[in-house]
């Protein structure tokens, strides 16, 4: 990656609330305030490394309206509200200067069905595949090996990257990215045993994935059996989750890598699921909850709840069973110590 930027460039994408200090270095890096060298743009986004500031060698600094430290010689610190959120910004334009933007057009090596309907802007990229009766919006991006089966509706603005594989009659809304390898569409997981055999259920409804979602690498979201399974919109799926069927999620959630979710479950706006966290099926997640990693949820969440373990339960009570489940070495050893007073006093 190779940038150049002046100081007046980055303030310009950042807005400062306030600036202290001054530089003339071109800024050619982001780093790590630890790391950073001249030239080096650096934040602080997190108070455990508020130590660091003083001593980096970055030649710009994202800084918090809370630091009151000064600036070295040569070096500008730029106030902003969120220094994570600014650098994001910065790295925006970089990633825009980066990326040549896709020619429009189909791919020789693509195969599209002749009752596919794709926008005259929009991109198809080699060995994929369009099947009967789908419409690709415009300026949408379809990178190599992209599936997208019969009656599918991929919206306009769409970036679909390498191996996203889109079964029959999904649809997506605009501004929607889907990361490498992802499955959307895919069967629900559901059977019936009959005389001691599994007889699967056929799995008959749509997938239906909103405006500006994105969906991590790897995830699968399977189609509803009946009806429709929902990604809501805004909504950011991490890489590797799975989502069951006739799952509806709301708008804006935030679902971290390997997060599971099972069947008819309703996840309600804004609601954040970390790492790992199991959800049961036919269970309803209030709006604005969270849980934390691991966490197995069995029971309906209400609205605004903290939850955490496995089972889950409400956060600050799981977090005292942790702590008093390191002393139970300590109680056994006191109960026994007790138990032979007891018999040394004659006691049953």
């Amino acid at each position: 990656m190779q940038l150049s930027f002046t100081s007046d460039e980055i303030a310009a994408i950042v807005h400062p609330r306030a600036s202290r200090g001054a530089t003339s270095a071109m800024i050619h890096g982001i780093s790590a305030l630890g790391t950073a060298r001249s030239g080096d743009l650096s934040f602080l986004g997190h108070a455990k490394y508020k130590a660091e500031v003083a001593s980096t060698q970055a030649s710009l600094v994202l800084v918090p309206p809370g630091y009151l430290g000064d600036p070295q010689a040569g070096q500008l610190f730029l106030v902003v509200d969120q220094p994570s959120l600014a650098l994001a910004r910065v790295c925006a334009r970089i990633e825009q200067s980066l990326q040549l933007p896709p020619r429009p057009g189909v791919h020789p090596s693509a195969v599209v069905a002749a009752g596919a309907r794709v926008a005259t802007s929009a991109s198809i990229g080699p060995l994929c595949v369009i099947e009967e009766g789908a419409c690709i919006g415009e300026r949408s991006h379809l990178q190599a090996s992209v599936f997208v089966g019969r009656d599918s509706v991929v919206g306009d603005d769409c970036r679909l990257m390498p191996g996203v594989r889109l079964y029959a009659g999904c649809q997506l809304g605009r501004r929607v990215r889907v990361h490498a390898n992802a499955v959307i569409g895919s069967d629900g997981f559901g059977y019936e045993l009959v005389d001691g055999r599994h007889e699967k259920i056929p799995q008959i409804g749509q997938a239906v994935i909103e405006d500006d979602v994105e969906i991590g690498a790897g995830c699968t979201i399977d189609r509803a059996r009946f009806g429709r399974t929902i990604v809501g919109e805004g909504t950011k799926i991490d890489n590797l989750v799975q989502v069951g069927h006739n799952v509806v999620i709301g708008k804006h959630c935030l679902l971290c890598s390997q997060a599971g979710i099972s069947g008819s479950t309703t996840i309600e706006d804004y609601v954040v699921l970390a790492g790992q966290v199991g959800v049961g099926g036919h269970i309803t997640i209030g709006r604005g909850a969270k849980a934390g990693g691991g966490a197995a949820i069995t029971t309906d969440i209400s609205p605004g709840s903290y939850v955490n373990g496995y089972p889950a339960i409400p956060y600050l009570l799981e977090r005292r069973i942790a702590v008093l489940r390191q002393r139970l070495p300590q109680l056994f050893h006191r109960v026994d110590a007790l138990e032979a007073q007891i018999k040394e006093l004659g006691g049953g």
